[in-house]
């Protein structure tokens, strides 16, 4: 018997929180599932439309001033109870009828790390130079790591939880996926990865992730490429 625990960070997320935590509640997991929101300093309605929810597989964790997504999943992993976890946004870009497919290499017993690889296309990519980026991203940590992944900066990412615990990420904002990513494969392990659907938002809708944090995880890779274990 396995239970997940799925960790959704938020910030001024108003218009689709509450469509995020209902998908990711109706899913029709193949175990049991606690989702972990931490409600990241919002300053819109985030934290009232999650008090509207009365599930008891929902808990709802409040920072009072907003440090980042690494930051707040953290903080979801401090409270979490699952024997896996698996990051989900609440921008509706992943699709949480993915996570089963994430979980099916654990159940079967052909993987403990799975990352969902997401499948780039002209009506799901966000901009060329962003796909370029998470291209470049990946390359480089396949490279410096001597591995062969498809999607470093995916947001799926499904672990033991005591093994996201035993990281110790630091990072607080989007550098965590990086960080996530190169503490792994220093460690040896190489994510099992299986295709998931996908569809960006627009600055527009409310794309937080900059060029500048690309930059911040080919230095975060290097950092974690010469650490000592």
């Amino acid at each position: 018997m396995v239970k997940l625990s799925i960790l959704m960070p938020v910030y001024n997320e108003e218009a689709r929180v509450a469509a995020a935590v209902k998908q990711a509640l109706d899913v029709a997991y193949p175990c049991e599932i606690e989702l972990v929101v931490v409600d990241d300093g919002s300053r819109d309605a985030t934290a009232e439309i999650l008090g509207r929810f009365d599930d008891p597989r929902l808990t709802v964790v409040v920072q009072p001033r907003n440090q980042g997504k690494g930051a707040a999943v953290r903080k979801a992993a401090e409270t979490a109870t699952g024997d896996y976890v698996v990051i989900l946004d609440a921008d509706l870009e992943y699709d949480p009828q993915d996570i089963p497919r994430l979980l099916a290499p654990v159940l079967d017993g052909r993987a403990e790390v799975v990352y969902g690889n997401r499948q780039f296309g002209s009506h799901s990519s966000f901009s060329f130079w962003y796909v370029m980026g998470n291209k470049a991203v990946t390359t480089y940590a396949n490279v410096l790591f001597n591995c062969y992944l498809g999607d470093l900066e995916t947001c799926f990412k499904l672990m033991p939880l005591s093994m996201y615990r035993e990281l110790a990420v630091r990072s607080r904002g989007f550098g965590m996926e990086a960080e996530i990513t190169g503490k792994l494969l220093r460690r040896g392990v190489r994510p099992y990865e299986v295709p998931i659907s996908y569809r960006a938002r627009t600055r527009e809708e409310g794309k937080k992730i900059t060029w500048r944090d690309g930059v911040e995880a080919l230095f975060i890779l290097g950092r974690e490429r010469v650490r000592r274990r």
